[in-house]
């Protein structure tokens, strides 16, 4: 009966040993996806204003659903947390900044997904870094319960001139297309994206 109990316990050790492998490497690599932690005491909810959205000249409004990977089951209580540059082509920051938002300015914020796996945010355009021909994105990271956090593919504009063929059908895109369409003639354009969580994702 011991040789058995030990069996079984080294088994289930094995087993425990291989889910937290793959969950550790679960997305690969991701520099600064901890920063989805830095919302502090803020209470999370599905839709999101970033800040000088008031102030913006080019005011955007980004929603969509979050879905298992099946494609099909909406997923909730998501965390995401997006981030973008200025219209100069930079993250801005206050001499208060910390953690990522040295990094990632203050243009970030952290929505989390409700029943229905919806999701909005408002914002401002961002802009191409300066004196380059990337195209104009905006930063996502996902974490889902009990799930180790992970980056899918940014938003991209789709009149975006910058913007290359290979973004525009990349058959791999983490979480699907981030390829976004303005639209709407009034003061803020809108864009709908969905989101399929671990879809093209490592490990997943």
């Amino acid at each position: 009966m011991r040789i058995k109990h030990d069996i079984i316990l080294i088994g289930f050790l094995f087993l425990w040993s291989c889910v937290q492998t793959q969950n550790n490497d679960l997305g690969g690599p991701c520099e600064g996806c901890e920063a989805i932690y830095e919302y502090g005491t803020k209470t999370l909810k599905s839709s999101d204003t970033l800040p000088e959205f008031s102030i913006s000249t080019q005011k955007i409004k980004i929603s969509g659903i979050v879905f298992e990977l099946d494609g099909k089951t909406p997923a909730k209580d998501v965390i995401l947390y997006v981030y973008h540059t200025n219209a100069k082509g930079k993250y801005p920051t206050r001499t208060s900044s910390k953690g990522w938002g040295k990094r990632h300015g203050y243009l970030r914020g952290w929505l989390k997904t409700d029943s229905h796996g919806a999701y909005e945010f408002f914002t401002s355009r961002p802009a191409s870094y300066p004196n380059s021909n990337l195209p104009q994105h905006i930063h996502i990271t996902v974490k889902e319960p009990n799930k180790k956090e992970y980056y899918i593919e940014d938003f991209y504009f789709a009149d975006d001139p910058n913007l290359t063929e290979n973004i525009r059908v990349r058959k791999n895109a983490r979480g699907g297309s981030g390829v976004i369409t303005l639209q709407g003639k009034g003061v803020v354009k809108v864009a709908k994206r969905n989101i399929t969580l671990g879809l093209h994702i490592p490990n997943y």
